[in-house]
């Protein structure tokens, strides 16, 4: 591909360099190859362009960045804005997508309705996949991941390959990091969704406020004027999400009990599932979700809505939801006593999301709520407390882990959420705290094992160690014979 095709990316370009052969793009100077395209991106722990000149040494034929000049071996190009250049020379590069992508933006339940798009949408006879936290999802594909929503190279690059096996439908997570850094700004959304906010991020974003306006940038600077947006209308951000949205001259379309587009009538809790009557368009729909927790029933109505607004028919959307599967640990059962006490494994890792688990599974628990959670290390200290006073509020037995304690010291970390959490049990090694769990479990009581959902690593220092939730419950299951 000559530079010239990337001319709308990179709208400062030298006449000279038009012909200039570009045979990768990248922003880490580690994977550049001969022909690529070098961007030079300023972050928190590095400067790009202190690795421009290694770039060029190894074969990059041009280097972009926000610098008026740059003194290396090979042209440079200058752009204001480095990393949303990244992202749209990533887009014209590959060239190809999805033809229907939306994309969806909160603090909790990302990962749900972008699998549960796609569940519809496939229930709709579309060819769909979903990416995000858990990694990408699509017909003969499963791939796991590791962030929420990938670096605009490695993210085309997948929306490329989807495209050319006849994936037609997709639905994505959207960070606020990943807003904020413009990984999705190469991305033509048809419809975008948001879900809630609280608080996350806040080692990040100075404010929560400032949290919030960089979860808009979906709404305010990728979605099209006139296109719609799916918003739940039972959130304390809802409001100013609304207003963000209809700023922008979108199409608003709110779900949930005080939602316009999906109206929820009615919820009826049972012990792994629920029943719910929703009003779309005036026509009432009778639904068993096969879901545990009110969030669960809320993350339904926000993927319902992008189907329904993206093409798919009410009626098959309200059908798919009776069919629906949980993402990968979020509120998955992973086993049951000898008693019949369930076991769950769930995402949880900042205070809204564990407060919501904890009550989802209250109603149907005649005996005692028991939780294992803990806190990552190298970020948002500020949480370590909220979250000890709500398993204190919510849970009837509480131990407390290692999550991901990364360079912190572990202890150090369970002593600030125990501060917030008197006669909590402590035990650090997270193998240890789970059977220890289990091992107090009795007939009518629930186990959530909450803060890695999904994950298969343990990080702590700079190694990340095997380490799964699901695995550690079926093991201590099975060895305990409990």
């Amino acid at each position: 591909m000559k530079l010239e095709n990337l001319a709308s990316a990179l709208p400062v370009l030298r006449p000279d360099l038009a012909d200039l052969a570009v045979r990768a793009i990248s922003a880490d100077s580690r994977t550049v190859t001969p022909g690529a395209l070098f961007f030079a991106l300023s972050g928190s722990k590095t400067d790009g362009t202190r690795f421009a000149q290694d770039a060029a040494t190894k074969g990059a034929v041009a280097v972009v960045s926000n610098l008026a000049d740059l003194a290396i071996d090979v042209p440079h190009i200058h752009s204001d804005d480095p990393r949303r250049a990244l992202a749209l020379a990533a887009a014209a590069f590959y060239g190809k997508q999805p033809e229907t992508m939306v994309a969806v933006t909160g603090t909790s339940g990302k990962t749900s309705v972008a699998a549960f798009t796609r569940q519809i949408w496939s229930y709709a006879g579309k060819q769909a996949a979903s990416i995000g936290t858990t990694g990408v999802t699509a017909p003969g594909r499963e791939d796991y991941g590791s962030l929420t929503t990938p670096d605009p190279v490695t993210l085309h690059r997948i929306l490329a390959e989807l495209a050319e096996t006849g994936v037609t439908h997709a639905a994505m997570e959207a960070s606020s990091h990943g807003l904020d850094q413009r990984r999705l700004d190469g991305v033509k959304l048809a419809a975008a969704g948001f879900t809630n906010l609280g608080r996350d991020h806040m080692d990040y974003h100075p404010t929560v406020e400032d949290y919030h306006a960089a979860k808009m940038r979906l709404f305010d600077a990728l979605l099209e004027a006139g296109k719609p947006a799916i918003i739940f209308a039972d959130d304390p951000w809802s409001q100013a999400t609304i207003n963000a949205a209809q700023a922008a001259g979108l199409d608003v379309l709110t779900v949930g009990r005080k939602g316009d587009f999906i109206t929820l009538k009615r919820v009826e809790h049972e012990r792994h599932h629920q029943r719910i009557e929703i009003a779309i368009e005036g026509r009432i729909y009778e639904i068993d979700l096969p879901l545990a927790g009110d969030f669960q029933v809320f993350n339904a109505l926000v993927a319902a809505g992008l189907a329904i607004a993206t093409g798919t028919e009410a009626g098959i959307a309200s059908a798919a939801l009776e069919k629906l599967r949980g993402a990968s640990g979020r509120l998955e059962l992973i086993g049951t006593t000898k008693a019949g006490a369930p076991i769950y494994v769930d995402y949880a890792h900042k205070p809204e999301a564990l407060e919501n688990v904890l009550s989802s599974v209250r109603p149907f628990t005649t005996g005692r709520v028991v939780v294992v959670f803990g806190c990552g290390g190298d970020r948002d200290k500020g949480k370590r407390p909220i979250m000890g006073e709500i398993a204190s509020r919510l849970a009837d037995t509480i131990i407390v882990t290692d999550d991901n304690p990364r360079s912190e010291v572990p202890a150090t970390i369970r002593e600030e959420i125990m501060a917030a959490a008197p006669g909590a049990i402590e035990i650090g090694d997270r193998h240890e705290a789970i059977r220890h769990a289990i091992s107090l479990l009795q007939a009518g009581d629930t186990l959530v094992v909450a803060g890695k959902g999904h994950e298969e690593g343990q990080t702590v220092g700079e190694v990340t160690l095997p380490f799964s939730d699901h695995e550690e419950v079926r093991k201590a299951l099975l060895e305990t014979g409990i």
